[in-house]
């Protein structure tokens, strides 16, 4: 009998050890992944588009945690593929953002439908044919009624993701398409429907902001207010292609909320100053128990810069992360140039980023 009730409470003890560790979940979010047209001709061979070179730097942190989101920026037309002003790239683009580790795709952005009809329904077909979730953009009400809210369910925890757009550039979205702006009553709509699905945690992801600016407007924190009395836990926001300050609220040491007003430019191929690197942010949630309340348990953040060695008369395109690379090896790596541009991005970043930060923590 005593060997079957110790053989019992170690079964208990495992079980709960386990249970406990599946209440964890690490989240990272990546700035905007965009394809302008020096990217486009970078890219090209004579078979097709090669971004192997893209995120090799940055895999083994994207890979890490449990849930990678980030913001395709572009569309995927099948053909005709241009930059800026209207974007649209090849497969081989999202293909390579889900070989890196992103699993969640944000599609609500004010280039969503720059290829019309063809380029908004053909991006999701793609985006499920290779597996990996999405949100922001349905081809019709249906499509967008049996698929949004979207929640994902990891280690035991209910997280439900939101995505909307200040604007489509002013370019109509095609009948029957949808592309989520931002409207407060369908935001309300929506927060309520998350609760319905019992969802654990709130993360509304933004494209909103001005661009180039490194410090949020009057707009975004009030919205970011908005979301935040209405029982969102986490908003992300991206647009401007610079970063913007990340907001963490606490009630004594514990996080409440956090807000992201701008991660930036995960990549791109712009040139304007700050606009030559983002951040990904890591957030990490978990649960005592089954019926306990989400814990945000901490944030954190790394830089990236957009580094374009020249190979063959054409500038290639690699991610940098800046903590590994800010050293003499580094400078020895990316050379002189690149890595004098390399500091002024850390530089203006981690100032713009932390001016919120250090009055929080």
């Amino acid at each position: 009998m005593k060997r079957y009730f110790a053989t019992l409470c170690a079964l208990l003890f495992i079980a709960a050890s386990v249970y406990s560790q599946e209440q964890k979940v690490s989240l990272l979010f990546a700035g905007d992944a965009m394809q302008h047209q020096r990217q486009l001709d970078a890219a090209k061979t004579k078979t097709g588009y090669d971004y192997s070179s893209y995120y090799q730097h940055i895999k083994d942190e994207v890979s890490a945690v449990d849930i990678a989101v980030v913001n395709l920026e572009t569309t995927l037309p099948g053909k005709n593929y241009t930059g800026y002003p209207k974007f649209g790239s090849p497969d081989s683009f999202a293909f390579a953002l889900k070989d890196a580790g992103f699993d969640i795709f944000l599609t609500a952005n004010n280039h969503s439908a720059d290829k019309g009809k063809l380029g908004i329904e053909r991006t999701l077909d793609i985006l499920d044919s290779i597996g990996v979730k999405h949100l922001g953009t349905y081809k019709d009400q249906k499509h967008k009624d049996n698929s949004y809210p979207l929640l994902v369910v990891k280690n035991g925890i209910r997280i439900a993701m939101l995505n909307y757009s200040y604007d489509t550039n002013g370019m109509p979205v095609p009948a029957p398409n949808i592309v989520n702006l931002i409207n407060k009553k369908q935001i309300l709509r929506d927060i309520e429907l998350c609760k319905i699905m019992k969802a654990d945690i709130i993360v509304a992801n933004m494209h909103w902001g001005e661009e180039y600016k490194l410090k949020n407007n009057k707009t975004q924190a009030g919205l970011a207010q908005f979301l935040i009395d209405n029982g969102v836990q986490l908003v992300i926001g991206g647009h401007p292609h610079v970063v913007q300050p990340i907001d963490i609220r606490k009630a004594g040491d514990s996080i409440e909320n956090i807000v992201v007003y701008s991660m930036g430019n995960l990549v791109s191929g712009m040139r304007v100053v700050n606009t030559d690197g983002g951040m990904m942010v890591k957030i990490e949630i978990s649960k005592e128990s089954e019926d306990a309340p989400v814990k945000i348990d901490n944030c954190s953040y790394s830089l990236v810069f957009v580094h374009k060695p020249v190979e063959n008369g054409r500038a290639m395109y690699q991610l940098i992360p800046v903590e590994k690379y800010n050293n003499e090896e580094g400078k020895a790596f990316m050379g002189a140039e690149a890595f004098g541009k390399m500091e002024v991005f850390y530089k203006n970043a981690k100032a713009a980023v932390e001016s919120l930060w250090n009055k929080q923590n």
